[in-house]
């Protein structure tokens, strides 16, 4: 996974470079121009500078305004619908987005900034804080609140006083998406689920996620609790920059060993719920499935978001929210992947 990230990285590298090169270009070539045109000239052609760097800078970026406008370097940014050719969006589905982070362009816009449910792709930004703000040695006990969940609810099996490490919880939160999980992270890092939830909230403003809103770590449904396709990605890209997120997210499995308040240890192994991680689904010729987070509610219907790259190793992020059932869900990912990131 490390060379995952440094790829990643030398794509942002070459495209600065790229970007201060033509910028350099364009600025000697101005200067010749005003030489040239002597005195007498020179202030009109400046003014006439002024907007060929204006306009020049619009196209290098190739960035819609999206309100920080071309101050969100290293970000995939649309302020409207991008549709994709080949992408045909199921009636049911509640949205979509592929976003080339190596070229830092949206290949696909769905109604990516509808406010949405989104279940428990929420525990994304529950580890990016976890992961910000608390130690993943720290030992973390588990309060009774925390494993108070109705038995159809997705839980890691945690029990009353067990005790175990953050980054155990970690594992448990992305890997079998434990509501459990969530709740222990979110007493141990703010006291309190809602306290946890401002700094949620907090950050989610700070990372440009201004269509979201949150109110507890785990996803399960509020009508107060929403985010959008754009925002997810915001949120996931942020926490993707962390090789942490990213060795967890990878995992085929994790065994974490558990001290009950009794002082017995069991151990308890966990594993993805994306399909394809678990063999149920496999990716198109050419795209690698690094790993990502799921989601499934009644109101968020199926949700899954996606670190993913093209056999040239470009890295994408993909995001498929509100497919009706799982068969859905993956067909409508794999035509995203053959139409956004197998282009030729």
């Amino acid at each position: 996974m490390k060379c995952t990230n440094n790829k990643r990285m030398a794509y942002k590298k070459r495209r600065r470079r790229r970007r201060r090169q033509a910028a350099a270009a364009a600025v000697l070539t101005i200067v010749v121009l005003l030489a040239a045109a002597g005195a007498a000239g020179g202030y009109y052609l400046w003014d006439q500078s002024r907007d060929y760097i204006g306009e020049y800078e619009k196209t290098a970026y190739n960035k819609a305004l999206y309100q920080g406008g071309l101050a969100a370097q290293d970000l995939c940014v649309a302020s409207e619908e991008v549709p994709l050719e080949g992408f045909q969006p199921d009636s049911s589905l509640h949205a979509a987005g592929l976003f080339n982070l190596g070229d830092e362009q949206v290949e696909c816009g769905y109604r990516m900034f509808d406010r949405l449910y989104p279940a428990s792709t929420t525990k994304t930004m529950t580890a990016y804080l976890a992961l910000k703000y608390g130690n993943p040695d720290d030992t973390v006990t588990v309060s009774a609140h925390a494993t108070d969940f109705n038995w159809d609810e997705s839980v890691a099996g945690l029990v009353t006083g067990d005790t175990l490490t953050l980054y155990d919880l970690l594992c448990g939160l992305m890997l079998c998406s434990g509501n459990d999980c969530g709740t222990a992270i979110a007493e141990h890092i703010s006291g309190s689920e809602e306290a946890f939830a401002e700094l949620m909230n907090k950050e989610a403003a700070r990372l440009g996620a201004t269509g979201t809103h949150f109110v507890n770590p785990h996803g399960l449904h509020d009508e107060d609790h929403y985010t959008t396709a754009y925002d997810l990605y915001l949120i996931f890209n942020a926490a993707c920059a962390d090789q942490r997120f990213m060795d967890i997210i990878s995992m085929d499995s994790y065994t974490a060993d558990i001290t009950g308040a009794d002082g017995t240890v069991r151990t308890d192994t966990w594993t993805p719920t994306n399909y394809y991680a678990a063999g149920l689904a496999s990716a198109p010729d050419g795209v690698t499935v690094i790993g990502g987070k799921t989601g499934t509610t009644d109101q968020a219907g199926n949700c899954v978001i996606l670190y993913d790259e093209s056999s040239d190793g470009t890295p994408y992020i993909s995001v498929i929210m509100g497919a009706s059932d799982k068969t859905l869900l993956y067909d409508q990912m794999n035509q995203l992947f053959s139409a956004g990131m197998n282009k030729g």
